[in-house]
């Protein structure tokens, strides 16, 4: 995906939520923060969206704008109507969006867009291969700072067991790295 696609798929589900701003909190988060993110982080085609002042409208918006439908097929990538209930964030989460918006883009909209550091920690409460891989490559390539992470999964309202999990994870990924 690519920071146009993200601006549209923006303007398309603001049109339909009949809202002017949105929630984003999947992967493709990423664009706010690094526009120009490495294709490894931009693979996904599916855009994580919540309406953020009209979430009843979810279900519209991944039924006009999700996968196989019609906006799909026609624009290669598809905007996921999904509950931001699903994701586990850390505390604080919201006060760090990113915003995306554009007079022309986005129309005006503004996509709500996770910040890095909690992408990259919610992603690892997910803990799928994909999920740890991106942010090996968040890791890799220096676009995460390992100890912001860490502060991060502290954050997080999970099980201790589940943060020491991560926190392990973080060391032993960073320790690999070097």
């Amino acid at each position: 995906m690519r920071y146009d696609q993200l601006e549209h798929a923006i303007r398309a589900a603001c049109d339909i939520a009949g809202d002017t701003e949105l929630l984003i909190f999947g992967s493709q988060s990423i664009l706010a923060s690094f526009p120009d993110a490495p294709e490894a982080l931009r693979a996904s085609i599916e855009v994580d969206v919540q309406s953020k002042n009209r979430p009843e409208m979810t279900d519209f918006i991944d039924g006009a704008l999700g996968q196989d439908s019609m906006f799909h097929s026609t624009h290669g990538f598809y905007v996921h109507g999904v509950s931001i209930e699903v994701a586990t964030l850390p505390v604080g989460w919201s006060d760090r969006t990113i915003a995306v918006s554009d007079p022309v883009g986005t129309r005006g909209g503004t996509g709500q867009c996770l910040e890095a550091h909690d992408l990259a920690a919610s992603k690892l409460v997910a803990y799928r291969e994909k999920d740890r891989v991106f942010v090996t490559t968040l890791l890799t390539e220096g676009l995460i700072d390992s100890q912001i992470l860490v502060d991060r999964i502290r954050a997080l309202p999970v099980t201790d067991e589940v943060r020491d999990r991560l926190m392990r994870w973080v060391e032993i990924t960073i320790a690999g790295l070097a």
